[in-house]
């Protein structure tokens, strides 16, 4: 087979947005503090979109408190910023360049958020998986087009990458039930 289908591309870049998605779940705990929580919060900091990890220091100096040590004094303000505009229900309080963020008690309707947070960072997985699908059945229409493949073997790189595609999204409605289950359990 001549031209240049790369399935395993395809299905590498697909796996990458289920990796992400497990990233981004395991920074949504259930009640206990855990420096992951705030992994996936990036900080407007000199002028670009930066990982949290990369201005500031997390620890865990309590079960239900994190600790942000900023290290540039002129980016805690931003850093503050950035949590509280997190989604994640989190209000620092900050003395000097450390935030203290105490996690608060998991009641219903926090549970509740916690699992929206959850199925946004699925559809964005899956918006994601969607996007490399379509990549990936352009490229056999194309090689098609220029008459590298035959049209048999366009519909079998499309049926392949639609195959990759439902396994991912399976993959991904099952991460989801499991950290809903997680988030919902008292």
């Amino acid at each position: 087979m001549s031209g240049t289908f790369d399935l395993p591309d395809i299905q590498r870049r697909m796996t990458g947005a289920i990796q992400s998605l497990k990233h981004e779940l395991g920074g949504l705990r259930t009640g206990r503090a855990s420096a992951s929580l705030l992994e996936p919060i990036t900080v407007d900091a000199y002028g670009a979109h930066m990982p949290l990890s990369q201005v500031a220091t997390v620890s865990v100096p309590e079960a239900r408190l994190l600790s942000v040590q900023v290290w540039d004094r002129g980016m805690v303000q931003a850093v503050e910023k950035a949590i509280r505009d997190s989604n994640l229900g989190l209000n620092p309080q900050t003395e000097g360049q450390v935030m203290r963020i105490r996690i608060p008690e998991l009641n219903e309707q926090r549970r509740k958020e916690l699992v929206k947070v959850a199925h946004k960072y699925a559809e964005e997985a899956k918006i994601a998986v969607r996007h490399v699908r379509k990549d990936g059945i352009d490229q056999a229409k194309k090689l098609v087009k220029d008459k590298a493949i035959s049209e048999d073997d366009g519909k079998r790189h499309e049926a392949s990458v639609q195959k990759a595609t439902d396994s991912a999204v399976t993959e991904i409605d099952q991460l989801l039930a499991s950290k809903e289950k997680e988030i919902m359990q008292v």
